[in-house]
């Protein structure tokens, strides 16, 4: 059997890996969503009309998984991380109550309104609850991330021992839930939703016009799949650059308060300076693939720049060594591969949102191949790259899970043990897989099906005859 500290680790790491696709998903929808209602109410354009239909049933259905999928993540804090529970249970469970009694209860009153009411309410009243729906999904975030940021760097709060167990008392709730770290993470995390779901878009897009533009096939309402390109591209063209730009500012960030953190991002074992940014890296033997130390990888870096990504600006700045630290390290590979592959993906975004401006710009847009076959191939790279930053979020901060006070070890269940935990990740593996698998189905089918009040996309040839087949002769009665 497992280790009910490795097993409660696992399961809930799974369980979040799973579940942050659909809150990305709604997040990222919800300002598009806005832009289409108000674009159909004022303009009547059947166009937007059929984008907003189109995207809410994918807002729709990963709202609903993400609802089932999330609500679980709360019950594993008591159930496997009852001490963490009990030791931070005053400041950590007031933010998820708010989140389900603001947050979700906005976004699901009014989510009835936007999906069946277009012709039930009046104009004004269904632009609202556009509006509602997507404060709803946004705030929930804020008071997620509220929590998770205080976890990352604990403000506000005296620690005391009652009953021989550490206990997190509140005494500043300004300072608590809103921590230095809590706007570089919201920002970060709405970009990367909004960014995610651009490069879906995109991609789904691509593939239609790619078919119809370059095959040569006939495909029903291409004209969509047109305007939906050119509107993610849009906002890939906003959101690429602005989540390296953040993410340069938040790197600085984590050096300053987590410095071991920052420290397993760039595989940094002894203190020093001038340390190379690798935006590329190979291992040069099979051991520095689990065990990589910066100064001796093989790659395209860019000397001095984790020191200046560090500091802000100076190369030659000096970074702590993970030798420093009095407690262990955190798995060291995960969290350096994970970075380098996340900023890796990163500087692709800004290149295909370029790429995409640069070819829209020259009339080039719907015949570029390459181009269309980029961005399929990178329609769920925004959620891999999510899913990315939140591995070097979790994982970076090891072995705490509040920054400094408490040990992930120490907040596992009591009672808890390695068959229990074991047969309940088996479980929750099983389970999440399935539900994903349904999501993955679901979605599939509402894009297969296409536009409301247009044809099935399902692509069927183009009638226009081989050249290279001779004319059919005509009789001469004819």
């Amino acid at each position: 059997m497992v280790d009910p500290v490795i097993a409660s680790r696992l399961q809930f790491a799974v369980t979040t890996i799973v579940h942050i696709i659909f809150p990305v998903m709604s997040m990222g929808l919800a300002p598009f969503l806005v832009y289409f209602t108000w674009k159909d109410i004022r303009t009547d354009e059947p166009r937007y009309e059929q984008l907003r239909r189109f995207w809410t049933k994918i807002f729709a259905v990963s709202f609903v998984v993400g609802t089932v999928t999330g609500i679980v993540l709360e019950f594993e804090f008591g159930t496997n991380f009852a001490a963490f529970s009990t030791t931070a249970g005053e400041l950590f469970g007031g933010p998820l109550a708010i989140e389900g009694m603001m947050a979700f209860m906005l976004e699901a009153t009014f989510l009835g309104v936007f999906v069946f009411g277009r012709e039930r309410v009046s104009d004004a009243l269904y632009f609202v609850s556009s509006v509602a729906v997507g404060l709803g999904t946004w705030l929930s975030a804020v008071w997620i991330l509220i929590a998770n940021s205080w976890m990352q760097t604990p403000r506000g709060y005296e620690l005391a021992t009652e009953n021989g167990q550490p206990i997190v008392h509140l005494v500043d709730p300004v300072a608590a839930y809103f921590t230095p770290r809590f706007t570089y993470m919201y920002v970060h995390m709405q970009n990367s939703a909004v960014l995610s779901v651009s490069l879906f878009m995109a991609g789904v897009a691509a593939y239609y016009v790619f078919r119809h533009h370059v095959w040569g096939y006939s495909v029903a309402n291409v004209g969509f799949w047109e305007a939906t390109l050119k509107i993610a591209l849009v906002a890939l063209l906003v959101t690429a650059p602005l989540q390296v730009v953040h993410g340069d500012q938040y790197a600085q960030h984590v050096y300053e308060t987590q410095p071991q953190k920052f420290a397993a991002m760039e595989a940094v074992w002894d203190t020093e300076r001038y340390v190379p940014e690798y935006i590329v890296a190979f291992p040069t033997s099979p051991d520095q693939l689990t065990d990589p130390r910066a100064k001796e990888l093989f790659g395209l870096g860019i000397p001095g720049g984790a020191s200046w990504l560090a500091s802000g600006g100076d190369p030659n700045a000096e970074i702590r060594g993970l030798n420093e630290f009095d407690t262990e390290p955190p798995p060291v590979a995960i969290v350096f591969w994970s970075f380098r592959a996340m900023v890796g993906l990163g500087f692709w975004f800004i290149l295909l949102a370029f790429w995409g401006g640069y070819r829209w710009w020259r009339g080039q847009l719907l015949e570029d191949d390459l181009l269309h076959k980029a961005l399929m191939g990178s329609s769920l790279l925004g959620i891999v790259a999510v899913e990315l930053g939140w591995i070097v979020t979790e994982v970076g901060r090891q072995p705490w899970v509040i920054q400094g006070v408490m040990k992930t070890s120490e907040g596992v269940s009591p009672g808890l043990t390695g068959a229990e935990a074991t047969v309940t990740l088996a479980g929750f593996v099983l389970v999440y897989t399935t539900l994903l698998g349904l999501y993955t189905y679901v979605v599939a089918r509402i894009i297969r099906a296409g536009p409301p009040g247009g044809e099935d996309l399902r692509t069927v040839p183009d009638d226009r005859p081989d050249p290279s087949t001779p004319p059919a002769e005509v009789p001469a009665d004819d």
